[in-house]
């Protein structure tokens, strides 16, 4: 099956996040086992109560992993207004559909670059990891990373990178904060306390933390510095009620070295300071999300290797991805795939059917050179 014809087949398959994974799963259950891997599958109940799957397949049985090709099973949801959003287009030579490129792509091209290994020949293990919710979390690595079910030397983490290898990344983290204030009537309002106010006092610290937080600065990071971002906010209850409550969400991008609570820290001392100039100001801080930053060293032998196969210099990411868990795992990581993220996630996603081809190549080569 050519990884054209095998991606059209992950495609069709709706596994968007909020459902189950277990028919993706179940395809790539048998696409595994026509390869005579050995398969281990890793269920849990997401906080839904809906079943999400991991799987790992192995070419040899055993704990160690010298090379492990990691992608994530999950998508985005998609506009129903997008008629062929689960049928495999082409177009211009880019190959359309939702995964396409984040991440059935990648997936695709590790099935077919194994399939053209004569798997007898390895002399050390290999591996294919397919995780669930990754677009909600990275939830299923971080499962399989703390239950430790194998190690790894090295790790290929599947992101649409223009096949770019990407030795380091910023962490995501998140915070749900929720300020309080007392309703009255708006025609009054010195009987009350202004939630929106107060949200907007910290918002202002907020964006003073963020202009400090660029002096720490990493050069091959665009931006060059940990980010944040305050993405929702929402209060009050009518135009003439002074606001009781205000909530919002902030999110931050930090770059290696720097501990996932800095920011967490730092907010959490302007939200002190507040309080030393208005006794009743009152808010909760509740960190929701913390993914580690990763970074590999350019000397690793991986690093080195997707540089040469690739012909592309090694650089840096923005977004989140798995590879902390890899590395948790006991892997040099690096993410590396077909496709670009400024596509990923948008409708009329697509991979460029001259990159998956290539993928497949790398891959191939890189079976050979760790595993044989």
């Amino acid at each position: 099956m050519t990884v054209k014809q095998t991606l059209a087949e992950l495609v069709a398959i709706d596994s968007v996040s909020a459902g189950t994974n277990a028919a993706i799963i179940a395809y790539l259950e048998d696409r595994c086992r026509a390869l005579n891997l050995l398969i281990t599958k890793f269920p849990y109940t997401d906080d839904r109560g809906v079943e999400k799957i991991n799987l790992v397949a192995q070419t040899s049985a055993g704990a160690a992993v010298e090379l492990a090709l990691v992608g994530h099973t999950d998508t985005v949801p998609f506009d129903q207004t997008w008629t062929e959003a689960l049928n495999l287009t082409e177009k211009d030579g880019r190959l359309f559909g939702r995964g396409a490129c984040d991440t059935k792509a990648f997936i695709a091209c590790a099935l077919t670059a194994i399939g053209n290994v004569d798997l007898k020949e390895l002399t050390k293990p290999l591996a294919l990891v397919f995780t669930a919710d990754e677009e909600i979390g990275c939830i299923g690595a971080k499962r399989l990373a703390a239950a430790k079910p194998f190690a790894a030397r090295y790790a290929i983490v599947g992101e649409p990178t223009s096949l770019q290898p990407m030795k380091a990344g910023k962490g995501y983290c998140l915070a749900e904060i929720v300020v309080r204030g007392r309703e009255a009537h708006s025609a009054y309002p010195d009987l009350g306390a202004s939630a929106i106010f107060r949200a907007a006092q910290l918002i202002t610290r907020i964006e003073k933390i963020a202009d400090e937080l660029k002096r720490d600065s990493r050069a091959t990071f665009t931006p060059p510095h940990t980010t944040l971002n305050v993405g929702l906010i929402n209060g009050g209850s009518a135009k003439n009620i002074v606001a009781g409550t205000c909530r919002f969400t902030l999110e931050w991008r930090s770059v290696p070295g720097q501990a996932t609570d800095h920011v967490l820290d730092l907010v959490k001392e302007a939200v002190a300071d507040l309080k030393r100039t208005d006794a009743d100001f009152d808010c909760a801080v509740k960190a929701a999300r913390a993914d580690e930053s990763f970074e590999t060293a350019s000397e690793s032998r991986l690093v080195k290797f997707l540089t040469d196969a690739s012909g592309r210099v090694p650089a840096t990411i923005a977004f989140g991805t798995e590879a902390p868990s890899m590395i948790a795992l006991g892997a040099e990581a690096v993410v590396f795939g077909p496709g670009d993220i400024r596509v990923a996630h948008r409708t009329g996603e697509f991979v460029p059917i001259d990159e998956l081809h290539s993928c497949v190549a790398v891959l191939g080569q890189a079976i050979q050179h760790f595993c044989r």
